[in-house]
């Protein structure tokens, strides 16, 4: 299986970080903490900081290594600038051959489209590459964003559970999505 996918759109470039790219995630982090927020588990301190970040990188690397989830970073096409991360997380092999997708957006990279085209080669290489069957995505009923772009990329609304994820604090229900491989011709 290929490890370390390089994936390219036409203002993207997709690829798992390495340690060289902690400070650009710091930086990402510290730039988008107000803007995560509301979406997001409540942060300690130390997530905003250069150690947590290389542990954060080595920690995907290896769950990746083992086949249980692949965080992948959404750069500039010049590979400079950390737009977006996703996240292909709690894989599970044998008869589901499936995966959850959490994913995060730069407040200033958005409403431009790139995280739909990210997301598509990333689907393509989920469904590919690593062969799964089944891609699921929950989201906060007031997502209004999330929504539209999960549904131009194809997933399906399945239910809707109640108390789902502890979010900034509180528990909040979700809209429970997929979205399955398309069945070849």
């Amino acid at each position: 299986m290929e490890l370390a996918p390089r994936l390219h759109t036409a203002r993207t470039c997709i690829r798992f970080a390495g340690e060289a790219d902690a400070p650009e995630l710091l930086r990402y982090r510290v730039a988008n903490r107000a803007h995560f927020a509301p979406w997001e588990p409540l942060r300690d301190e130390s997530y905003f900081t250069l150690e947590h970040c290389v542990q954060a990188i080595a920690e995907g690397r290896e769950r990746a290594r083992l086949d249980r989830g692949y965080p992948l970073f959404v750069f500039d096409r010049g590979d400079r600038e950390l737009l977006a991360t996703f996240h292909l997380a709690n894989v599970v092999r044998g008869a589901f051959q499936a995966c959850h997708l959490g994913y995060g957006m730069a407040e200033r990279a958005q409403g431009q489209g790139i995280m739909h085209e990210a997301l598509q080669a990333g689907l393509a290489w989920t469904f590919g590459v690593l062969d799964l069957h089944r891609v699921m995505a929950n989201y906060m009923p007031c997502n209004e964003r999330s929504a539209r772009l999960l549904v131009r990329l194809g997933f399906e609304r399945e239910g809707y559970a109640k108390r789902y994820l502890q979010i900034a604090g509180a528990w909040e229900d979700h809209v429970l999505t997929a979205r399955v491989r398309p069945e070849e011709p």
